[in-house]
């Protein structure tokens, strides 16, 4: 059984929120760098000896986010433009603790987020050719749903916008993932949860989040989070209320984020909104049945 999706407009609208705060960025399309694929060791009389000039079967190229050229007098312009248009309260200045911006779209509970910041990487590839996405997630659960959005979506995009996004969840035991993620040209999305790289989640038993922090000798003496950072991935935040901790933004900086944008129903911290759809205006646009107000 094929699903078909109807295009609601309050989704066509928060997608084009975001999208227009880079009006003015050129599309760059893809712009290439050298892969680094680390160093190979061997034992030699009982030493641990580097192996030199090594060739590489796979391809040495990789494909990263090109930068954005707008400067932050034009990035405050177009999101207060947006603002104003929106009835939203007009953001001092431009956030930018991860990356140029950092973007909210707040969106009541079941009207549709996940779907939404999916065609939004859709968009913003159509427009400014950007490919490397990572949507950070609070809890393996929540990773699960997301993945199975992708997969319940991908024929329906297709269509829309002729090509297909290469997604995966990281898995500290697949680090070949993220050389793939690195060397692809076509739309690349890594899921990951919070705990797989955040080491203060933890503590010292967080095996996963030293793997991505640390140079692995299976990943040719490299540490994925380089690996990744090289990218300049556009990060997507899902439920950022539930990532604010120091440790977490500490460890968000690491992945040398392009711009960051953050969806929830319930921001707990506000950066620069660029959408709104409360609960109030969910229920008076039929989107859900019913609010509830706890006395």
């Amino acid at each position: 059984m094929k699903l078909k999706f109807k295009i609601q407009q309050y989704q066509t609208d928060a997608v084009e929120n975001v999208v227009r705060v880079f009006d003015g960025q050129p599309n760059l399309g893809l712009l290439e760098y050298k892969i680094d694929h680390g160093k190979v060791y061997v034992e030699q009389g009982g030493k641990r000896v580097e192996v030199k000039e090594l060739e590489y079967d796979e391809e040495d190229t990789g494909y990263k986010n090109g930068d954005i050229v707008l400067d932050e007098e034009t990035l405050l312009k177009n999101i207060h433009h947006i603002q104003t248009e929106s009835n939203i309260h007009l953001s001092s200045d431009v956030v930018k603790k991860l990356g140029h911006c950092q973007l909210d779209v707040e969106m009541e509970t079941g009207t549709g987020k996940t779907y939404v910041y999916i065609k939004t990487l859709f968009e913003l590839n159509k427009r400014y050719g950007w490919t490397k996405f990572i949507v950070v997630v609070p809890s393996v659960a929540i990773r699960e749903g997301v993945k199975k959005s992708f997969d319940i979506t991908a024929d329906h995009f297709m269509e829309t916008y002729g090509k297909k996004a290469r997604y995966f969840i990281y898995n500290s035991d697949s680090l070949g993932d993220i050389d793939t993620f690195s060397q692809s040209a076509d739309i690349s999305v890594m899921i990951i949860n919070t705990q797989a790289f955040n080491t203060m989640k933890e503590g010292a038993k967080n095996k996963a989040a030293r793997i991505i922090n640390s140079e692995r000798d299976e990943f040719g003496s490299r540490k994925p989070i380089a690996v990744l950072a090289a990218n300049n991935p556009i990060i997507i935040l899902d439920e950022p209320q539930k990532m604010g901790g120091a440790a977490t933004q500490t460890a968000l900086k690491a992945f040398n984020p392009l711009f960051t944008l953050n969806y929830s129903a319930t921001h707990k911290e506000h950066h620069n909104t660029v959408y709104v759809l409360d609960a109030l205006d969910a229920y008076n646009q039929k989107i859900v049945k019913k609010i509830e107000v706890v006395g």
